[in-house]
């Protein structure tokens, strides 16, 4: 998400600017523009000051609200049609979930080393829970590795990946501070910055390369 330009949106909105103003200013779409700045409610005089094409602002924000709420009911059929699809969730699942997110996310090139990274928490408890639950692996040979920012609050950041994960902060290795040259949206976007999970474990490593290749094969000849 933009998350400057929509700062930006909101600000230019509470100032009067209309809609048009506000993309041709920040050079996004109107439909962006639109959805970031629904909630705001413009005071009568600024609503005087806007004009369309002789039309009223007060009917262009009707029009336009319209639009939005047919659009999210749109929304709502598909999304309620996709959840109606997937109703269950086995440990078969949770095995072919775990392999594909390794092969997307995980190490392969260093035998013995088990490491996946990711800064979505989300990912990163679906591959704690598929290690302990499908490849059983023992607590102690959990560790974890962090890779922030230098204005990050190290503290409040092992914390967060602690909870996360379940491995205890003296697990983790040295938190790799990474230079202040990053884009500010990166490090909102990136608030706990990334996540490495780690175990070091041969057979693991080999089980889980095999699984990605046969699941590879068999999907490639279906």
């Amino acid at each position: 998400m933009k998350l400057i330009e929509k700062e930006q949106a909101i600000s230019l909105r509470k100032k009067g600017k209309s809609i048009n103003e506000i993309v041709e200013a920040l050079g996004v779409s109107k439909a962006s523009v639109s959805i970031w700045v629904r909630d705001i409610i413009l005071t009568q005089r600024q609503k005087n000051k806007l004009s369309k094409n002789g039309r009223s602002v007060s009917s262009i924000e009707k029009r336009r609200e319209s639009r939005l709420i047919n659009q999210k009911n749109k929304d709502d059929i598909i999304i309620a049609k996709a959840r109606r699809q997937i109703n269950t969730f086995s440990k078969k699942d949770l095995k072919l979930a775990g392999i594909l997110l390794y092969l997307g996310e995980g190490g392969k090139t260093k035998r013995g080393v088990v490491r996946i990274s990711n800064s979505d928490p989300l990912v990163i408890k679906i591959m704690m829970k598929f290690f302990r639950e499908i490849c059983l692996v023992p607590e102690h040979k959990f560790a974890g590795h962090i890779h922030t920012f230098a204005q990050a609050d190290i503290k409040k950041t092992e914390l967060y990946w602690s909870k996360i994960t379940g491995i205890p902060t003296e697990k983790f290795y040295k938190t790799y501070i990474k230079p202040s040259s990053a884009s500010l949206q990166k490090r909102k976007t990136l608030p706990f910055g990334t996540f490495d999970i780690y175990i070091n474990d041969t057979k693991l490593f080999l089980t889980i390369m095999t699984w990605i290749q046969k699941v590879i094969e068999l999907a490639l000849n279906i």
